[in-house]
């Protein structure tokens, strides 16, 4: 590891409830840039329709039998360690197909939590018998969104944990940004974008409430940037909603999604592309923010 003084990986998740919007792909574009500056980099999946997993050419890794990412949520944290998968580019963390009961049994774990916290007269063993994993041995505190926090700290080696959330709101989703605690927005430059937006940020507000943690906004990547009216005016809506934060500009290209087919980010293929330096870009900005002062690759 090479940052400063601090210790411990930068933690970014990438998220956006809003379908659509290439979060994946940036992602995935994200850790690769980080990759190609030197960085030792960890990718955690925690999307459970795998987008990811397969966009690194890990699909196999998603129909895996257990343990998996849904155990090491919902179980035991330090499973995790076994499921690290080595790719060219980065360190994975795959999605799987147990992935789809990870809200359910997350929400059933945040209940036992407030049961405790609350001191109500409710034995919160009671609710085991709709859990696949979840005891109340395993709940700690007043919430149970830690549980991917505890999981990566079992980890050491990296300079960088990148986490592709869930496009929905829940419980899955505040647990990947409770671990970061730094957020990363992609975001179409359309209209719909605002309320979405807007929704994500009532979100961060409502989990720094419940948790006691802060979350810091990196910046807004506006994706898939077509020449319209309505893109110049959104441009401007996030420049001023985030007058703090840089906005990254992606525009449409096909070697974008060619590299997702490949398995890889732009960087871990031999075609060009302009796009690449946006996302060369991203990685310096975060470079500069962490204490990481030098190009390594």
């Amino acid at each position: 590891m090479n940052r400063g003084s601090t210790t411990g990986p930068a933690r970014i998740c990438v998220t956006n409830a809003k379908g659509g919007t290439g979060k994946t792909t940036v992602a995935i574009n994200v850790a690769g840039a980080l990759s190609d500056r030197g960085r030792d980099v960890l990718f955690v999946d925690l999307d459970p329709q795998g987008n990811a997993t397969e966009g690194l050419g890990l699909g196999e890794a998603y129909d895996a039998q257990p343990p998996t990412l849904f155990d090491a949520l919902t179980g035991d944290p330090a499973v995790v360690s076994d499921l690290v998968v080595e790719h060219e580019e980065m360190d994975v963390v795959p999605s799987n197909i147990d992935m789809l009961q990870a809200e359910h049994e997350l929400t059933i774990a945040d209940l036992m939590a407030r049961i405790n916290a609350r001191g109500l007269d409710v034995d919160p063993a009671v609710l085991s018998q709709f859990a696949v994993n979840v005891t109340p041995g395993m709940v700690r505190g007043e919430h149970a969104l830690d549980t991917l926090d505890r999981a990566l700290s079992t980890l050491s080696g990296y300079d960088y944990v990148i986490i592709d959330s869930p496009p929905f709101y829940g419980n899955l989703t505040d647990t990947g940004v409770f671990a970061a605690q730094h957020v990363l927005v992609p975001a179409l430059a359309e209209a719909t974008s605002e309320r979405a937006i807007e929704l994500l940020m009532d979100q961060m507000v409502a989990l720094e409430q419940q948790t006691g943690i802060t979350v810091e906004m990196l910046g807004v990547v506006a994706n898939r940037i077509e020449t319209t009216s309505e893109a110049k005016t959104m441009l401007k809506w996030f420049k001023a909603a985030f007058p703090d934060s840089p906005v990254w500009q992606v525009r449409k290209r096909v070697a974008l999604q060619r590299a997702y087919t490949e398995g890889n980010s732009l960087f871990g293929v031999d075609e060009q592309c302009d796009m690449a330096e946006v996302f060369g870009d991203i990685a310096a900005e975060f470079d500069r923010k962490f204490g990481y002062n030098e190009v390594t690759a």
